[in-house]
């Protein structure tokens, strides 16, 4: 199954465009799911509906519910221990982050045999991008926390709870920690399966061009795979009306400097301004049907040909990463990478471990991180 995950500004047409990718696909036969996370999608998913194309908006709101009762049904026991009063379905109010949540929960549940595409409505980029970082960040913090070898010693524990004179942590918490891996790694395979793509969609202008040159350092330092870009919106040239030709100038001037930003093997893709937004199938199909080229997310890899100086260099494809927003912090054998507002933790090739940081430099869109190795752990030529 293939899956589309349609993201950009706020504002751009988003859900539009994932109608109308859903809508093409569903018309050459393909059995497609589109989800949505706005709450107020407007009349594209009914467009999409019209033409037989299964639209679903997720309900954060039900999702929080549903998992916080669950969650109060497995604690039962621990709840009344403590005289805790249960809360009703009725006073539940999803609190912040119940969407993303409920986001990645969706992505998981999607039955991959029942759907050849899963087109994805989703949040404004930035948001979009930390909510797939989601899963990564967490099942390391578990690992962290509640390592797995500490768990292999369930029967030692009542043991060392004597010896130490604290409490163990209770079984439940290895249960319940064990569980949310499970979930956590099946999400983060849906999302970095290569048949998961993204596609950001802006309605040029300076705005757009400056979210979408960082949008696309933030996709490509989490490794996702960029499949298209859609300029949304586009106005017609030639109009005799001296604003609205004004207008459309100014976007083409846009367009030219998006498509020079993406011109190394993304495609961009205009569609034209219907005047308002799409409200029937006919009015989605009226649009250009959206490209889908093929696209394979950044590959970083490790130049091996060992210089005169002996350095390692791992080289990581970051395209619209400016120098001075670029950082790297070496903790053991993790490597914390900042490129503009966006972060991540890597954990380092084998390689590499058993070398230090020599230095970094960023040479077209790539960061080349020079590793030099540790004569305390390279094994030493004769």
């Amino acid at each position: 199954m293939r899956t589309v995950l349609v993201t950009g500004p706020g504002g751009a047409g988003r859900t539009t465009v994932a109608a109308v990718t859903a809508l093409a696909a569903a018309r050459e036969g393909e059995r497609v799911l589109l989800l949505s996370t706005d709450p107020d999608p407007g009349e594209s998913l009914s467009a999409a509906r019209e033409a037989g194309v299964r639209a679903e908006r997720i309900d954060s709101g039900a999702h929080f519910r549903t998992e916080l009762l669950a969650l109060q049904e497995r604690g039962t026991t621990a709840l009344e221990l403590l005289g805790a009063a249960r809360l009703d379905e009725e006073e539940l109010t999803e609190l912040p982050g119940a969407e993303q949540f409920a986001l990645l929960h969706a992505l998981r549940t999607v039955d991959s045999a029942a759907w050849d595409l899963t087109v994805v409505d989703m949040p404004p980029v930035q948001e979009a991008l930390a909510v797939l970082a989601l899963p990564e960040q967490l099942r390391r913090y578990l690992r962290r926390l509640l390592p797995p070898e500490r768990q292999a010693a369930r029967a030692l524990r009542p043991m060392l709870a004597q010896l130490a004179g604290v409490p163990m942590p209770a079984q439940w918490l290895y249960d319940t920690t064990a569980r949310w891996e499970t979930e956590l790694a099946a999400v983060q395979a849906r999302i970095d399966d290569p048949d998961t793509t993204v596609r950001l969609v802006a309605e040029p202008g300076p705005a757009a061009t400056r979210a979408l040159r960082t949008a696309r350092t933030g996709i490509a330092l989490h490794r996702h795979t960029l499949d298209l870009v859609v300029a949304n919106r586009v106005l017609p040239a030639g109009s005799r009306d001296p604003w609205l030709a004004a207008l459309a100038e100014q976007q083409q001037e846009h367009l030219k400097e998006l498509t020079a930003g993406f011109g190394d093997g993304v495609h961009v893709q205009e569609l034209p301004h219907l005047g308002r937004a799409p409200r029937t199938a006919g009015e989605l199909a009226a649009l250009e049907r959206p490209a889908a080229p093929h696209a394979a997310a950044p590959e970083w890899s490790i130049d091996d040909r060992l210089a005169d100086d002996g350095v390692l260099v791992w080289r990581l494809p970051l395209p619209g990463a400016v120098k001075e927003e670029l950082g790297l912090v070496r903790r053991g054998d993790e490597l914390l990478l900042t490129a503009g507002p966006f972060r991540r933790t890597v954990r380092l090739p084998s390689a590499l471990r058993r070398c230090t940081v020599d230095g970094a430099g960023l040479t077209d869109g790539v960061l080349g991180i020079r590793f030099a190795p540790d004569p305390r752990l390279w094994p030493q030529s004769r």
